[in-house]
């Protein structure tokens, strides 16, 4: 039995759990991004003026049907 495929099969190895390496600290980072993107206080922050503007026209628009249960036509 020689050493050669031995050697050979070691390389393979060293070379798969190199990519098996790579592909973990990728799949990390997109992880991680994906987490910093989906943040809902980023969210809220970047995005205040329209959540605002829809809070405002929901509160309105409930408050003109509560009233309106109220008021008599």
């Amino acid at each position: 039995m020689s050493t050669a495929p031995i050697e050979n099969l070691e390389l393979q190895a060293l070379q798969q759990r190199n990519r098996l390496h790579k592909n973990a600290d990728e799949l990390r980072a997109k992880i991680e991004a994906t987490r910093e993107k989906l943040r809902i206080k980023k969210q809220a922050r970047e995005h205040f003026a329209a959540a605002s503007v829809l809070v405002s026209l929901i509160g309105l628009g409930l408050g003109y049907g509560v009233a309106g249960l109220f008021t008599r036509r």
